[in-house]
């Protein structure tokens, strides 16, 4: 073997590896920022979003903000044009409730399916250690904005673990795509409790749901999970009417682009 030419091969494919990385990387900045954009009201529902204004605006190059406004367009939040070009994404009370509901549908639906085939030991355990996490953000008498973050945190984790428990990847892929809507994900509303003086009791219930399904799974019994999770998901639904109804619409991220019932 010629070890000077793999030397020298070598070489050549670290620069394109690592060119390939920074390609990713700037795609995915240009991604969030995008996105954060379009959730904080900079670029408000029903505008007109042109590819170069964006490129110009945000100092990208084209090919990393076509490829956000694409995936952008696959989440639901733009809506592509005939002529070109894309618009934000308004949406319905309904829409958003519907989402709420069908997400819960799919967890109730994968909840089961854990409990009939049996979750795994391992996935199991780590969903008892996530919730233990969440107890003890959840025993302090008042919760701050640190608490509120942890927990929205421990309860996408919890969520995810649930997905992960019932082994199917055609569920875990639509309970994605149905939850990258902001407003239909587990914790979409969860800040909205925060403002509520009764935020840590409201939590707490969705805490010993979660206790509930878990025990649900780890007993087998199928049907009774996948009631709870059915219902885990109206908390959502009132959270969604607190939403638009707040007062405080800027703490809200994307609610701004929720077009209230007549």
């Amino acid at each position: 073997m010629d070890t000077g030419a793999r030397g020298q091969n070598d070489a050549e494919i670290l620069p394109v590896n690592a060119q390939i990385s920074a390609q990713a990387s700037v795609q995915v900045q240009a991604l969030l920022r995008l996105r954060e954009m379009i959730l904080a009201g900079e670029l408000p529902g029903g505008a007109r979003i042109a590819e170069l204004s964006i490129v110009e605006k945000l100092g990208f190059s084209r090919t990393p903000i076509r490829a956000a406004l694409m995936r952008l367009e696959q989440e639901g939040l733009l809506d592509a044009l005939p002529n070109g070009g894309y618009a934000v994404k308004t949406f319905s009370e309904r829409d958003v409730s519907e989402a709420i509901e069908l997400r819960g549908t799919l967890e109730g639906l994968s909840a089961r399916l854990s409990a009939e085939r049996g979750a795994p030991p391992v996935v199991l355990n780590e969903a008892r250690e996530c919730l233990r996490e969440i107890d003890t953000v959840l025993s302090q008498p008042a919760l701050n904005d640190d608490a509120f973050s942890s927990y929205v945190t421990l309860n996408a984790r919890f969520h995810a673990l649930l997905s992960e428990m019932a082994g199917s990847v055609v569920i875990a892929k639509e309970l994605e795509r149905v939850s990258s809507l902001p407003f239909a994900s587990p914790s979409g509303f969860v800040v909205v409790q925060a403002n509520s003086p009764k935020a840590r009791d409201m939590l707490v219930v969705a805490q010993d749901q979660h206790w509930q399904v878990l025990d649900a799974i780890d007993r087998r019994e199928g049907s009774r999970a996948e009631s709870l999770m059915r219902e885990h998901s109206r908390m959502a639904q009132r959270n969604l009417r607190q939403a638009v109804q707040s007062q405080q619409l800027d703490q809200i991220p994307g609610v701004r682009l929720i077009r209230r019932r007549s």
